[in-house]
């Protein structure tokens, strides 16, 4: 037996050890993780811990690697050197994505749970990797800001060559606006006052938490002071009054505030029939031709 151990090659012995070692470093950590995930995610810390663990634990094991093989590396890094500049060409996505990667972490792009649009696609940044940045998509053939259910990795180097779309970065909220067609002969007055007092009961504390926002974010950048409370507009043409009701809301919830808004603008306008009517496209026939 002592024979056979001393005839085995002492690379293969090390190549051994390593695999042992950096498969229960992986294993051990996976398993405490497991049994911490129901604290970790209660405490809505599970994500980043996770992250943190991980990374460090492929830190050591690459380290671990270093060191049981540095010996070995004198003819590697020597091909290397003659062979350096055909793998840069050869790997240069992969050489993009991970001067990305490094980009997003320190560049205050986004970070993990902002809604963004990156390389066309439009979602919620769910994992970030030194390649490529997953997303939960939404929208396409869904109608609003909501999940279609489609899982989206985009090339972390897409973001040196298309613009960064981030909707919740330092400043969660955007500015949405409603539509309303009026006939001509409905009490403006009453239209504009029943508008103002339902985005009151809407969005009115949205208003609130959106200029502690803008207070903060101003901070940051240079901004002018923009008016954050709700606004209504109107125009007319030739077929009826349009009144726009300009609001803020949370980036996350567009579609249910419209919602809310739209029940509720109707439920006035019930109450004010004869007074306000609502005005849909419609044809008049003036004349028959000869």
């Amino acid at each position: 037996m002592r024979e056979f151990i001393n005839s085995i090659d002492p690379i293969y012995i090390r190549i051994a050890i390593f695999l042992i070692i950096a498969i229960l470093l992986y294993v051990s950590s996976k398993k405490i993780l497991n049994r911490l995930y129901p604290v970790l995610q209660e405490q809505n810390k599970w994500y980043s811990i996770k992250k943190a663990v991980m990374n460090t634990i492929y830190g050591i094991i690459f380290l671990i690697f270093v060191f049981t093989f540095s010996d070995r590396f004198e003819g590697f890094y020597t091909t290397i050197g003659l062979a350096g500049a055909g793998i840069t060409f050869a790997l240069r996505e992969v050489i993009i994505s991970f001067a990305g990667w490094f980009a997003i972490l320190f560049g205050d792009f986004f970070k993990v749970g902002d809604r963004v649009l990156l390389g066309g696609i439009k979602g919620d940044v769910i994992d970030l990797g030194i390649l490529r940045t997953t997303l939960m998509e939404i929208g396409d053939w869904v109608n609003s800001d909501q999940y279609n259910g489609r899982i989206v990795r985009v090339a972390n180097s897409s973001i040196f060559t298309s613009p960064v779309f981030n909707y919740s970065a330092s400043f969660q909220f955007v500015w949405d606006e409603i539509y309303i067609p009026i006939r001509f002969g409905s009490d403006i007055k009453v239209v504009r006052n029943i508008l103002n007092s339902v985005a009151d009961e809407v969005v009115g504390n949205v208003s609130k938490q959106a200029k502690e926002a803008w207070y903060d974010m101003r901070k940051k950048f240079k901004l002018e002071n923009a008016k954050l409370e709700h606004q209504t507009f109107m125009i007319f043409n030739d077929n009826w009054i349009e009144f726009s009701l300009r609001y803020i809301v949370d980036i996350r919830a567009r579609r249910v505030t419209k919602d809310a808004l739209f029940t509720r603008l109707l439920e006035e306008f019930e109450k004010h029939k004869g007074v306000i009517e609502l005005a849909s496209e419609t044809f008049e026939i003036v004349g028959e031709p000869q």
